[in-house]
């Protein structure tokens, strides 16, 4: 767990070195990159891709992902634009990206990227991948949202992306959830790793106690 309040720069965190699988996380990464790369070379996102943007970040498709992920450069290119990101923990997996490793350190600075001017992405597409984030469909409403203000389904409190993905071979549940929410008039990112659980909503269950009661610790 890490969360920092961008109103103070006070941080909290917990376990930031260790791994964990990113699941459908990764998502943000690979937009990001995407909008990266366009602005090193002078382009812009065809009507297309921010169709794909739309299903991946808002529905959380992994065909638009796969997509958006070549159209990123792969492993190299995310990894090129993770290093000007200043991201040091993050492993993407070649032939499967949802396999990918991150830290909760990183995923704060992936945050940072998205949500602060402290950032290597124009200010029009931190609004961009920030406007997605406000719109994921409502069943995937969970996770740090609980510690906003309102963490209720509809309200705006609070942008997310948020990964699970089952493991076979264990029947065990990667869980993640990362984002900004506002609480008592601040703004905080916070990023929540699990591994391990016996299920996808004990792992929500975990992540939302983690979220809601580190929020409140700064608040």
């Amino acid at each position: 767990m890490a969360v920092e309040d961008l109103s103070t720069g006070t941080t909290a965190s917990y376990n930031v070195s260790d791994d964990y699988v990113t699941a459908s996380i990764i998502k943000v990464d690979i937009l990001s990159t995407v909008l990266y790369n366009d602005q090193r070379e002078g382009t812009s996102m065809s009507s297309s891709q921010r169709s794909l943007a739309t299903a991946m970040i808002e529905n959380s498709d992994n065909d638009a992902a796969s997509a958006l992920y070549d159209d990123a450069g792969g492993s190299a290119g995310i990894t090129a634009a993770n290093k000007a990101f200043g991201l040091t923990d993050t492993d993407i997996d070649n032939s499967a990206f949802g396999d990918t490793t991150t830290t909760t350190s990183d995923q704060i600075l992936l945050l940072r990227q998205v949500f602060t001017s402290d950032s290597k992405l124009t200010s029009a597409d931190r609004s961009y991948i920030q406007g997605l984030m406000a719109h994921v469909e409502t069943d995937q409403r969970w996770g740090v949202s609980a510690g906003a203000d309102d963490p209720g389904e509809g309200a705006s409190d609070y942008l997310l992306k948020n990964g699970w993905l089952p493991r076979s071979a264990t029947n065990l549940w990667e869980v993640n959830s990362i984002g900004e929410v506002e609480h008592n008039g601040h703004e905080y990112l916070v990023a929540v790793l699990s591994a391990e659980n016996t299920s996808m909503d004990s792992g929500i269950s975990v992540i939302e106690k983690v979220a809601k009661e580190a929020v409140d610790a700064l608040g």
